[in-house]
C-alpha cells in the first residue's frame, strides 16, 4: 500500500469540511466533560481527574454547545452568539465554584472555536470589533461566577484563550489573502506571457505574409508583363520576344530566391538550413529600378546620399526597399509599361522619406486576365484613392510597425502618389494619416 503522507491527509479533510466540523464538535465534547470532572486543585497541588461529579445541567448544555459548533462554518455569526449564551448561561446558573474553581467553566471552549471561525472568515473590522465583545463578556462573567478570586488562573486563562483565538483567526485570513493574492498574480502572469506569445506570433505571420505578398506581387507582374510581350512579338520580332524570356527567367529566378529566403523562416530545427543572404535593401535600388527599366516602363530615381550619419536599420533598410518596390509594381499593373514613375528618397536627422509618383499614362500589353496576381488587388484601392488592396495595406502595415507614417491617393491632374515617412528611431507609436 501506498504511504499516507501529511499532506494526502489535509487534502482529504478539505474535501469534507462538515465532517471534519463534526469531528471538533465531538472531540470539544470530550474535552469539557474531561475539564468539568477535574480538580485542578488537588491535595498535592496536582489535577485529579474524574474527581468531581458532573452535572446533568453541564452535560445537557455541552452537548448542545457542542451541537451547534458543528454549524460554524455555515452560520459562524449565530454560533459564537449561542455558544457564548450558552457559557455565560452555565456560569451565572451554575452552583458556584468548587475548591477553588468552577465546574462550567470549561464550556468556554466551543466559545473559542467558534470565535475563532468568525475572525477567520470574516473582514478586519469585525473581527476586532466581535472578539473584543466576546473576550470582555466571556471573560466578565467567568470572574463574576467563576473561580475565585476574580483574578485566579482559570479567569486569567479564559481572556488569554478568547483572545488568542480571536488573533489567530486573523493571522490566519491575512496569511490565506495573501496566497490567494500570490497565486492570483501568478496566474495573471501566466495568462500575460500566453497572450505575449500569441501576440508575437500574430505579428510574426503578418511580417511573413506581407513579405511573400511582395515578393509574388513585383515578381510575378514583372513576369506577367514580358511573358505578354514575348508573346505580342514573337512572329514578327524574334530577338524582342528572346529578350523578353531571358528577363522573364531573371525575374522568376530572383522570385523564386526570395520565395526560399523568406519560407526558410518557417523551417523546424532539424532540417535543412534558411538561406543566411541578407534581406534586400536601398543598396540594390538600381537592381530593381533596372528590372522594371526592362519591362518597358520609364523610372527616374533621386537618391542623394546622406550627408553623414549612421547607416539605416535593417528593418528601415528592408521597409523602404519594399514600398518603392510595391509602389512601382502598382505603377507597372495599373498604369501601364510606357508610364513615367519618380522616386524620391530623402534622409534627414530624424525620418527617411520616401515619395514614389507615377503620371499614369501608359499603355497596358493586352494580356490574359488569368495571368495578373491575384493575391494583390490593388487596381480597386488605386482607383478609389488608395482605400483597398492588400499591396497598399502592406505598405502602411510595413510603416505603422516602424511608427512611421504612409499616405497614399491619386493626383489631381492624373497618375498615383506613394508618400512614406519612417523614423530612424523608435519612437511614440503615431497614427496613419489618411490619403
Amino acid at each position: 500500500m501506498p504511504a499516507v503522507t501529511l499532506r494526502d491527509i489535509r487534502e482529504r479533510l478539505r474535501a469534507h469540511p462538515h465532517a471534519v466540523d463534526a469531528l471538533i464538535a465531538v472531540g470539544t465534547f470530550c474535552c469539557i466533560l474531561l475539564g468539568a470532572s477535574t480538580e485542578p486543585h488537588g491535595p498535592d497541588g496536582q489535577p485529579r481527574f474524574a474527581e468531581r461529579e458532573i452535572s446533568g445541567q453541564t452535560v445537557l448544555l455541552a452537548a448542545l454547545s457542542c451541537g451547534v459548533l458543528a454549524l460554524r462554518r455555515r452560520a459562524p455569526m449565530p454560533v459564537l452568539a449561542l455558544t457564548g449564551a450558552i457559557s455565560v448561561l452555565a456560569l451565572a446558573a451554575g452552583e458556584g465554584p468548587t475548591g477553588g474553581s468552577a465546574p462550567e467553566a470549561p464550556l468556554v471552549s466551543a466559545a473559542v472555536i467558534a470565535l475563532y471561525t468568525v475572525s477567520n472568515t470574516t473582514d478586519r473590522r469585525t473581527s476586532w470589533q466581535v472578539g473584543a465583545v466576546s473576550v470582555g463578556v466571556l471573560t466578565g462573567a467567568s470572574m463574576l461566577f467563576g473561580a475565585r478570586p476574580w483574578y485566579a488562573q482559570e479567569n486569567l486563562g479564559i481572556f488569554a484563550w478568547t483572545a488568542l483565538a480571536a488573533a489567530v483567526g486573523e493571522a490566519v485570513r491575512n496569511r490565506r489573502a495573501f496566497v490567494d493574492a500570490i497565486q492570483e498574480r501568478a496566474e495573471r502572469a501566466e495568462r500575460t506571457r500566453e497572450e505575449e506569445a500569441r501576440r508575437r506570433v500574430a505579428e510574426e505571420r503578418m511580417r511573413i505574409a506581407r513579405e511573400l505578398h511582395d515578393v509574388v506581387a513585383h515578381h510575378i507582374a514583372l513576369v506577367n508583363v514580358q511573358a505578354g510581350v514575348a508573346s505580342h512579338v514573337m512572329d514578327r520580332r524574334p530577338d524582342q520576344a528572346k529578350q523578353a524570356l531571358s528577363h522573364v527567367r531573371d525575374a522568376s529566378r530572383h522570385a523564386l530566391a526570395e520565395l526560399q529566403t523568406t519560407v526558410g523562416l518557417l523551417r523546424q530545427s532539424g532540417e535543412s538550413t534558411a538561406p543566411t543572404e541578407p534581406a534586400p535593401g536601398l543598396e540594390v535600388l538600381d537592381d530593381l529600378v533596372e528590372g522594371f527599366r526592362n519591362a518597358g516602363m520609364s523610372v527616374a530615381v533621386e537618391a542623394p546620399p546622406p550627408a553623414g550619419g549612421p547607416p539605416l536599420s535593417s528593418a528601415v533598410d528592408l521597409t523602404a526597399y519594399r514600398v518603392v518596390q510595391e509602389a512601382l509594381t502598382n505603377v507597372h499593373k495599373h498604369a501601364g509599361s510606357g508610364a513615367h514613375a519618380e522616386v524620391r528618397i530623402q534622409r534627414d536627422a530624424e525620418a527617411l522619406e520616401i515619395v514614389v509618383v507615377d503620371d499614369g499614362a501608359g499603355t497596358t500589353h493586352t494580356v490574359p486576365d488569368e495571368a495578373a496576381d491575384p493575391a494583390d488587388g490593388d487596381e480597386p484601392g488605386r482607383a478609389a484613392g488608395g482605400t483597398g488592396g492588400h499591396g497598399l495595406v502592406g505598405m502602411r502595415e510595413r510603416a505603422a510597425a516602424l511608427h512611421g507614417v504612409c499616405e497614399t491617393g491619386p493626383l489631381p491632374g492624373g497618375g498615383f502618389r506613394v508618400h512614406v515617412r519612417l523614423p530612424l528611431e523608435t519612437t511614440a507609436p503615431r497614427k496613419e494619416t489618411p490619403a
